[in-house]
């Protein structure tokens, strides 16, 4: 491995760094998501329980104790809860974008990865045949072995640039669909708490 990227050349070492990045932020965001993935279900039904028994107050600190992105906004709306529904909507609203930047966070590198990663890895191509036609052109010759170092640099930097797209894209892509998930939980979960801080309301009233 370490030969090929001295065979590489100087467009090897950036892609390298390109990659340990990558990696860096992927275990970062998996240990974050990861962490940020509860079940949802169960922790509705035990808001729901601890509404019943203990009313809004009791909901809040079981929210407070568990953490992620559902249980945070749900804690936001609760907080709201005795100025009304409307305003528990907003709260969790305002909640919810703040929960979404901080699941997206680094995702935007990981992006770049994989935009660039290619790039360098072309760019290598490019200078690599540069250096094959300048040997051809100094020995006015065409022989294989002459052209053959260019070439292979032209090849290695593509395929590593290329390796190293797919395997973050791999990982964003994951990512992605990780968060997808957690915001159709937090998008259902809310529907719910509101439906069950309004019916709190009427049994109050009734």
């Amino acid at each position: 491995m370490i030969d090929f990227m001295i065979q590489g050349g100087a467009f090897m070492w950036p892609i390298l760094g390109l990659l340990i990045l990558g990696i860096a932020i992927s275990l970062e965001r998996l240990w974050t998501l990861t962490r940020a993935s509860i079940n949802t279900r169960k922790f509705l039904a035990t808001i729901k329980k601890a509404l019943r028994e203990g009313g809004v107050q009791a909901a809040i600190e079981v929210c407070a104790n568990t953490r992620g992105p559902v249980a945070s906004i749900f804690h936001a709306g609760l907080l709201r809860a005795d100025q009304g529904v409307e305003e528990v909507e907003k709260a969790i609203m305002n909640a919810g974008a703040v929960e979404m930047a901080f699941l997206e966070r680094g995702l935007i590198w990981l992006s770049t990865v994989i935009s660039l990663a290619p790039m360098l890895g072309f760019t290598g191509t490019v200078q690599g045949m540069i250096i094959a036609f300048h040997a051809i052109e100094e020995a006015n010759d065409i022989s294989p072995a002459i052209v053959a170092h260019g070439i292979a640099v032209a090849l290695l930097t593509t395929l590593f640039g290329l390796i190293v797209a797919m395997i973050i894209q791999i990982a964003h892509n994951y990512f992605v669909s990780r968060i997808d998930r957690l915001v159709i939980d937090m998008e259902e979960g809310s529907f719910e708490l509101v439906d069950s801080l309004v019916e709190l309301q009427r049994s109050k009233s009734s």
